[in-house]
Parts: structure tokens; sequence; C-alpha cells
């Protein structure tokens, strides 16, 4: 089980390196935008990539996820003709849409509040959409290959491109806004020029009818659960623009953006984590790895909660740069939101693991109800709580859905695939964590408030230790891995 657990291990630090460093360079976009762009074209840009999200959903309708389930068990048709047919059939109706929305352009800016100075981002959509859909497919192959650092140098060098178009567009050639959408077009074509070869070694032009019937019966199901889903992620954008303003949303949009840290850590899992699960579904002891499996994540998002919510708000207003801080003090009035969204993305964590059974035993249609049930929820709290609260009730309108999720989608899954969790280990990571985030919160000494995080994070291993969250095979496997790296580096200095 061990070994299993390592394997997975290894994808996921493979997909989070590249996750981490391009997640840090996209950051890094964030403080560029806030000192370069006033919080209403923010805002713009955070509304407009909303809608894209959605988008992305309907131009892929299902079919990654269909290709892995097929592609895994090569139940229909040849390894090539998997690939083939969702390729051609997501390449043929994403070309459609986009010729579309190009030719309704106008209107469709007008319907969704972009000023008419702006409309040309619209038909940058368009295209950056057909591009992100011709790679889904290709992308979702070298995960299913384990060529994990092939999928993650390239992940890796669409956002180099976009993040050095940005800075060419909006810094030397003063775009603003439409700087920031044709770089991202350059990016997604680039990348899909890089998985040509990809591509054309797995495309077949042959057409198997009875296969592309079983991939939609499997995928299209899944759709309205990951629109319910991505309405979850972005529909407070949306909400709050039409019960505030376009400046609201982009220091909002910062703001949720600082959440990216925890987000990065739940999606290279995830990268890892569908692949694993779906391979190892058959073991004898199937149940057991994926039960532990979410002890030790949780552990990990538990730990990174606490780090990020007691420093993130130091380092992104300590001036770096002629009096500059990372985030311009015009967006400083939404820190507050911080701690929320990371916390939300902890339980978004939880769902994605606990959802393995769905998947396998291919009850993909139950997903809509976990997603609407979380969508309903967020939708119903950003109306009630941001008048109020503005974008702490955003925040908290996210996490609110999050949370229902997880709970909605545990009965579901023990009812068709009842797996039994570590709850006791579970429950002895929340209350530590709970106990030092609750005493960082009503205990401050702010003259030496560094020293006393870093003394509560340190607290937290203390509690975990002493309340014996590990066992003893556990703790011998850590003294060992320890002293390997030990004597490691005592052999490199030598």
């Amino acid at each position: 089980m061990f070994n299993k657990i390592k394997s997975l291990g290894t994808d996921t630090a493979i997909y989070g390196v590249s996750t981490v460093v391009g997640r840090l360079l996209t950051f890094l976009l964030t403080p560029f935008y806030t000192n370069i762009l006033p919080p209403a074209d923010l805002g713009i840009v955070a509304t407009v990539y909303a809608y894209i999200a959605f988008l992305n959903i309907l131009y892929g309708y299902g079919m990654e996820t269909a290709f892995m389930r097929y592609v895994a068990s090569l139940e229909i048709g040849t390894k090539k003709q998997v690939f083939s047919v969702p390729f051609f059939s997501v390449a043929a109706t994403s070309l459609v849409f986009s010729l579309c929305i190009v030719w309704g352009g106008g209107s469709i800016a007008a319907l969704i509040s972009v000023p008419v100075d702006y409309a040309s981002i619209i038909t940058y959509s368009a295209w950056i959409l057909l591009l992100d859909a011709l790679a889904i497919i290709p992308f979702a192959s070298l995960r299913m290959e384990r060529k994990a650092k092939l999928f993650a140098s390239l992940k890796l060098l669409n956002i180099i491109i976009t993040v050095v178009c940005n800075l060419v567009f909006l810094l030397a050639f003063r775009w603003g806004v439409e700087g920031i959408f044709l770089s991202n077009l350059i990016a997604s074509a680039m990348t899909l020029l890089f998985l040509l070869p990809t591509i054309l070694r797995n495309i077949s032009a042959g057409w198997n009818p009875v296969l592309y019937k079983a991939l939609v019966r499997f995928g299209l199901p899944i759709v309205p659960a990951y629109l319910s889903t991505m309405m979850v992620q972005v529909i407070d954008r949306p909400i709050l623009e039409s019960l505030t303003d376009m400046a609201t949303v982009g220091i909002y949009q910062a703001n949720y953006r600082l959440g990216i840290f925890m987000m990065l850590i739940v999606s290279m899992f995830d990268f890892a984590w569908r692949p694993f699960f779906m391979s190892n579904a058959n073991e004898p002891d199937a149940k057991q790895i994926f039960s532990r499996v979410l002890t030790y994540f949780f552990l990990v998002m538990m730990g990174s909660f606490l780090f990020m919510s007691f420093f993130i708000s130091d380092v992104v207003t300590v001036p770096v740069y002629h009096d500059k801080s990372i985030i311009d003090p015009r967006y400083w009035g939404g820190l507050s939101i911080v701690p929320i969204v990371l916390l939300a993305y902890v339980f978004l964590g939880i769902s994605n693991t606990i959802g393995a059974g769905i998947y396998i035993e291919k009850q993909t249609k139950k997903l809509t109800i976990v997603s609407s049930t979380g969508a309903a929820v967020n939708v119903i709290v950003n109306y009630l709580l941001i008048p109020p609260l503005g974008i702490t009730g955003a925040a908290l309108a996210t996490l609110a859905s999050y949370v229902t999720m997880s709970a909605v989608l545990y009965v579901i899954v023990q009812k068709v695939y009842p797996m039994r969790y570590e709850y006791s280990r579970l429950l002895k990571i929340a209350v530590a964590s709970l106990a030092v985030y609750l005493l960082a919160h009503f205990v401050r000494f702010d003259s030496l408030a560094i020293l006393w995080k870093s003394a509560l994070l340190i607290l937290f291993v203390v509690l975990i230790y002493l309340m014996k969250f590990f066992d003893p095979s556990e703790l011998a496997r850590i003294t060992r891995l320890l002293s390997r790296q030990s004597s490691g580096r005592v052999a490199g200095k030598l």
C-alpha cells in the first residue's frame, strides 16, 4: 500500500513542481495587474474569464473524463480510436461554438456589461476557447500515459508565454485589458503547436459509433455537475458586479487570487489522483489506500491553510520597490477574505478525494446532485450576504457551498462505494488546526507577530504528535526517511 501511495506522491510532485512554478508565475500577474490596472478594468477581466470558465466546460462536454475512463479499460475500440473519436468530436463542435461567439460578439459584450471599447476581447475569447478545447484530449492522453514531465512542461510553457506576453503588451505597448486576452490567445496557440506530436501519434481516421455513444453516455451526465461546480467557483463575480460595481469585483478578484496557493495544492494533487484511483480501483486493498490518502492529504492541506492564513497578508503588503507593495494599497480592503477562500479550497480538496467512488462505479449522474446543491447554496448565500457584508459575503458563500458539496457527496458515495475513513485521525487534524487558528485570532503579540505565528505552526505539529496521530509504523518510516536525508547531506559535504 505504501509503495502505491508513494507512486501517487511522485506523480503529484512532478505535477506539483510545474503547477507551483506556473501558479507562482501567474500569481506575479496579480500584483502586476493591481499596480497597472484600475480596479474597474481588473473587474472586467475577472467577469469575462468567469464566463470563459463556464464555456470551457461546454466546449469539452465531459469528453476528457470519458476518454480517461475508456482508455484505461479499452472496453470498446482500439487505443487510437479512443483518442480520435473524442478529439474529432470536440474539434467540430468547438469550431461551431466559437464562430457563433465571433458573430454575436457585440451583443454578447453588451449582455455581460463589457464596455463597447473592449468588445474585441469577446473575439479573442472565442478563439482561446477553441484552441484550449483542441488541447483537452491530448493533455488527458499524457496524463493517462503517465507522461507527467511532458504534461507539466507544456503547462508551464503555456504560463511562461502568457506572463511574457502580458509584460510586453501591458508595459511596452500599453494595451491594457486587450493585451491580457491577446497574451492568452498566443499562449494557447503555442501550446497546441507543441501538442501536435502527441496528436499525430495517437490520431486515426476511423470512426467508431459504438464508442462515440459510450463516451457521450459517460461524459454528458458530468456536464451539469461540472457547470454547477464552476458556478460555485466563479458565479460570485457576476453576482457581485450586479449588486455592486466592476471596481468591487476587481478588489475581490485580486484578493481571491491570493487563495491560489491552496488551489494549486488541490489542483496538483487532483492531476495525479484521478489516474491513480482509476488505475488502482480493482486492487484488493484499494479502499484502505484511498482512506489513507485522504488522511495524509487533509493533514497537508490544514498545515498549509495555517501557514498561508498567518503570513500571506504580511507578505503582500510589505513594500518591495520604491514603496510599492506586492498588492497595490487600492486592493488591501479585501485581504480579510483570504483565509475564507483558503478554507473553501480545503473542502474542495476533500470533495475531490472522496468522490473517487462515483467514477469507479460509473455513477457520474449523481455528481449533478452534489454540484447543483452547492451551486444553489452559493447563489442564495451570495444574494443574502453580499448586500450586508460585501466581498466578505461572497467569500463566505463560496465556503458554504464547498462545505455543503462535501457533505452531500460523502452521503452519496457511502451508498454507491462504501468507505471507512480514518475518522479519529481526521478529527485530530481538525482539532489541532482549530485550536491553533483560534489562538492566532484571539491572542496577538503585534511586536513579535512573526515569531508568534511561527511558534503556533510548531504548536500544530506538537499537538498532532501529542494526540498520537501517527502510528508506530509511520513514525518508523518517517525516522528512516529523515535519517537517509541527513546521511545524504553529510555525505554531500564530505
